[in-house]
């Protein structure tokens, strides 16, 4: 796995924009086998060839606890613990500098083939949510919202910006104190954004309202912690753990990193007159499976 990720982070880090493809797709089909039921045995040789095949019908995905057990799936978790391997960290990278780029529609595919990446590792490894607590990493995402982008790479990063956030306060009010809500209400308001796009806006002010939890659960704890890691605990729990100590002591001892969804309420009405509205709505309709009391 090391070899697969040290040719992926050569061809990140360069500047020529087909070995910025070849490497986003190496990540892609290194994720794709972690995420897919393998079937059959298959070679390396065979594993080595891309696991996308636009001429088969893809393998089913891999249930959570399937995902836990999975060897592959520990190893990469682990890689990910440290600075040397981490996939995060070199996405953001590369987009920094696709963001440097002139505007053009392969540059846009690229863009947006990176941030579909960002979203799916920060699903997988919940720790490496933690770059976006850092104000250069979020701008990026808050620049990608501008109408100068097209709507693809606007709904695209709205996705990326949802992953960023979930159960990470301290990421959550780093996009406060950049102003993320001015940015996404004034998006919401211009009659340059399309439909598309405001759709999914709603959908985030949804999730921003939720009332917010600390940030990624204790393995210790057995009652809120993911049935995947309580079925290993030496394994994925172990690294939940040993990537996330430092940052739930933080929680722990900073009791007001979270925010209530009245708190939140007050701070998205200095940019929308209609929050009372959702906020109304979000605990009437509890499109996420009745979070909100």
């Amino acid at each position: 796995m090391e070899a697969l990720l040290n040719l992926a982070f050569d061809n990140l880090s360069s500047y020529d924009q087909g070995k910025i493809r070849k490497g986003l797709r190496q990540v892609e089909g290194l994720l794709a086998q972690i995420c897919l039921s393998s079937g059959n045995p298959k070679s390396t040789a065979e594993k080595r060839r891309s696991v996308i095949d636009p001429g088969k019908e893809p393998p089913p995905l891999k249930v959570l606890a399937e995902l836990g057990d999975d060897p592959a799936f520990r190893e990469f978790f682990k890689l990910q613990d440290g600075f040397q391997w981490n996939v995060a960290m070199r996405l953001v990278t590369c987009l920094d500098r696709l963001l440097g780029k002139s505007y053009d529609d392969q540059n846009d595919l690229l863009i947006i083939q990176t941030l579909d990446l960002i979203q799916g590792v920060m699903l997988l490894h919940p720790p490496s949510r933690s770059l976006f607590s850092r104000e250069l990493y979020m701008n990026h995402l808050l620049d990608l919202l501008e109408p100068v982008n097209c709507p693809a790479i606007q709904s695209a990063t709205i996705i990326a910006l949802v992953c960023a956030l979930m159960d990470t306060p301290q990421n959550t009010r780093t996009f406060e104190n950049l102003e993320g809500l001015l940015t996404i209400t004034s998006i919401f308001k211009s009659r340059e954004t399309t439909r598309e796009v405001k759709l999914k806006l709603v959908e985030f002010l949804y999730f921003y309202l939720m009332p917010e939890t600390p940030s990624i659960p204790s393995a210790n704890s057995t009652v809120s912690v993911p049935a995947m890691l309580q079925r290993s605990p030496s394994k994925l729990a172990g690294a939940f753990n040993k990537a996330d100590t430092g940052a739930r002591k933080r929680s722990d001892s900073e009791g007001d990193i979270t925010k209530t969804t009245e708190e939140k309420q007050v701070l998205l009405g200095r940019f929308l007159s209609s929050v009372d509205d959702l906020v109304a709505d979000l605990r009437e309709s509890t499109p996420f499976g009745g979070a909100l009391c």
